[in-house]
């Protein structure tokens, strides 16, 4: 499937967030088509050329995907960090200066934006990667979220996103309503065994309805660069994903 991309400036309780828009393209086809769409968040770095290959990838598939500027606060529009030492101090930085709240209300304004557009089918999803996992488990919470994949999810099971008391992401869990895909890599030190179990036990202590996926990998194979790169479970982990999108959201 053929798509096209543009972005949009959208206005947040919290200043303007720019997200990118990746979408199938019409190719002249006199019925118009209506598509479910995805929230992707990415990591700390927000889009890279990783994340925008995977924006596109999920587009491909036939899904309106919207990437925001997940510290569009902390940051001038556009700015992409570097995979070194001084991206991750900066990107780490960020995350613990931006609470929940603040995310919350950016899923809000990505909801009501796309609520907008004449090629939604009415179906929204979301998922995300390593901090943008831990967003989209986060933004699941909302009822207009139908399905969520998340690949290795941090600070779920550590809180270190943070939150107003008695706001955190595992202590709503109890609000999730749709499907939850969760994908880890179980050589990934930033989400150790028993990190991975409390969220195990979240999940089933509050009924959720979620698929668990654990693979010998180390954390961020699915970013096809650096050297923990995997391509095989690459493959596999968007096959999950837009297999789980196809069956709940079309």
């Amino acid at each position: 499937m053929l798509i096209q991309n543009h972005y949009v400036d959208l206005v947040t309780a919290t200043g303007i967030m720019r997200c990118y828009i990746y979408q199938p393209k019409l190719t002249g086809t006199p019925i118009e088509k209506k598509f479910p769409a995805l929230i992707l968040y990415s990591e700390i770095f927000q889009q890279t050329s990783p994340i925008r290959r995977s924006a596109q990838i999920m587009a491909g598939h036939g899904f309106i995907v919207i990437v925001p500027e997940v510290f569009h606060e902390l940051n001038p529009i556009g700015t992409v960090l570097g995979y070194d030492d001084a991206g991750r101090d900066k990107g780490n930085a960020d995350k613990v200066a931006k609470y929940l709240e603040a995310h919350d209300s950016d899923t809000q304004a990505m909801i009501d934006y796309v609520q907008t557009l004449s090629t939604y089918s009415g179906k929204l999803g979301a998922m995300g990667f390593c901090l943008g996992g831990g967003l989209a488990y986060r933004a699941a919470i909302n009822p207009a979220i139908s399905a969520t994949s998340c690949f290795y999810a941090t600070d779920i099971h550590s809180g270190m996103t943070p939150s107003k008391t008695g706001n955190d992401s595992r202590t709503r869990s109890k609000d999730i309503r749709g499907e939850m895909q969760m994908i880890w890599g179980k050589q990934d030190p930033h989400i150790p065994a028993e990190g991975r179990s409390l969220v195990y036990q979240t999940l089933s202590e509050n009924n959720i309805n979620f698929t668990w996926h654990e693979f010998n990998g180390q954390h961020a194979f699915m970013r096809d660069e650096g050297d923990r790169y995997d391509a095989e479970l690459q493959l596999l982990g968007y096959q999950m994903a837009v297999g789980l999108f196809r069956r709940c959201l079309y």
